[in-house]
């Protein structure tokens, strides 16, 4: 805006009000100028931001409208698809080329010892397993590389003492290990369908084959766990020695005997299942749970205390399980009934007791072959189980003593 010279027009002739009246009319047309400068200059800057958010938002809509990826899935994906195909028709060129992730599966095997599943329908397996009833929904379970785990335990305390600001510390006791080696064997499943099933793309060939597998392999683990005898298979818990609690020692579980030959005592039933509740070390009860089989919960449910309360108390949640005396019980068909000198009932910390190792990759192979017009999957895995201490297992004996 310029700014005239009064003095300079007034020594001109010009009067003073027509100089004043001049300088206003040109202060506000330099005021108005400058103000639609400003005012279009925010418009535009205005116009580029609203350009700018509608830009924004048509990306962020496209990116939402487009499926959820994850690099998980991109990894799985070729392996899957290359698995498919193999069932299908036996075509394993993508399985041969294909790198797995070193951390997990590290390589295909050759066709003579089958492929490994892919990891959508390992994980089927693996969730149909650890939801069945068998100890492994209790134990520890640990994956393994090597063809066999070891367990070392310490079954002794360590030694400790008093004493004083000047006197020489005593030397104390060592504390005693035990090594406990758990091999791996193979498990295997035969499950078949026919070629013609295997042809129809509406069959859902991964979904099938997990379940057969998983059924197959649930049954199997399920009694190995509890009284297999370790020849090519798990060492069951029930298989290890059993002697009376008074005299326990290691390398055998302890029992409580119920006072009656094949059946609970007269009168004294739950007596009985509350001296196994505290023959279990403090230790172990905390995270402890009983195990036992349809019949004999059936028969454990009715039992009563002094007071007329029932032992037995339902799950308070839909998936939760019943407990008895506020322990959880896991229904295993797998134990033994009721009968003469049987350990129908087991109580203990299995986290700690039982230990399961297994290696992780499940393998498959194609026999379009051997049972034409059918097709044979022939479906291995390794694992193992055994006792790992056995101080935190006891049973109960339906014997006299």
């Amino acid at each position: 805006m310029k700014t005239p010279e009064t003095k300079s027009r007034a020594e001109d002739g010009v009067p003073q009000t027509q100089d004043a009246a001049l300088d206003l009319t040109t202060e506000m047309a330099g005021f108005l100028s400058d103000f639609n400068e400003f005012q279009a200059d925010i418009k535009s800057k205005f116009q580029q931001q609203e350009e700018r958010m509608t830009h924004l938002d048509r990306k962020n809509f496209a990116r939402a409208a487009r499926p959820a990826l994850s690099n998980a899935m991109d990894a799985d994906a070729p392996h899957q698809k290359a698995f498919q195909a193999y069932l299908r028709s036996g075509d394993d060129d993508g399985l041969r080329g294909l790198e797995l992730d070193a951390k997990g599966m590290t390589t295909a095997v050759a066709a003579d010892g089958g492929y490994l599943v892919d990891p959508q329908t390992s994980d089927t397996i693996s969730t149909v397993l650890k939801s069945s009833a068998s100890l492994r929904a209790i134990s520890n379970v640990v994956n393994v590389e090597a063809t066999a785990y070891e367990v070392l335990v310490d079954r002794s305390d360590l030694g400790s003492g008093w004493a004083t600001e000047t006197a020489d510390a005593v030397e104390t006791g060592t504390p005693q290990f035990e090594r406990i080696s758990v091999p791996l064997h193979e498990l295997s499943a035969l499950p078949k369908a026919s070629q013609r099933l295997l042809d129809d793309s509406a069959f859902d060939i991964e979904s099938w084959l997990a379940g057969r597998i998983a059924d197959k392999f649930a049954t199997a683990e399920a009694a190995a766990f509890v009284s297999g005898d370790g020849v090519d298979k798990p060492k069951g818990f029930l298989t290890h020695p059993t002697v009376s609690d008074d005299t326990w020692s290691w390398g055998s579980l302890g029992y409580i005997a119920t006072g009656a030959d094949g059946e609970f005592a007269s009168g004294a039933a739950a007596d009985a299942i509350v001296d196994l509740v505290y023959s279990l070390g403090a230790r172990y009860r905390a995270n402890a749970a009983f195990v036992m089989n349809s019949k004999t919960a059936g028969a454990v449910r009715k039992m009563k205390d002094a007071d007329g309360r029932f032992l037995w108390s339902d799950g308070l949640a839909a998936g939760e399980p019943a407990r008895l005396m506020g322990y959880p019980v896991l229904i295993a068909e797998d134990m033994p009934d009721i009968g003469s000198d049987s350990t129908a009932i087991a109580f203990g910390d299995f986290t700690k007791g039982y230990t399961i190792a297994e290696r992780p990759d499940l393998r498959i192979l194609r026999d379009p072959f051997s049972a034409k017009p059918h097709v044979l999957f022939y479906a291995t895995k390794r694992v193992g189980g055994d006792v790992s201490d056995f101080a935190a297992i006891k049973l109960l004996k339906f014997s006299t003593s």
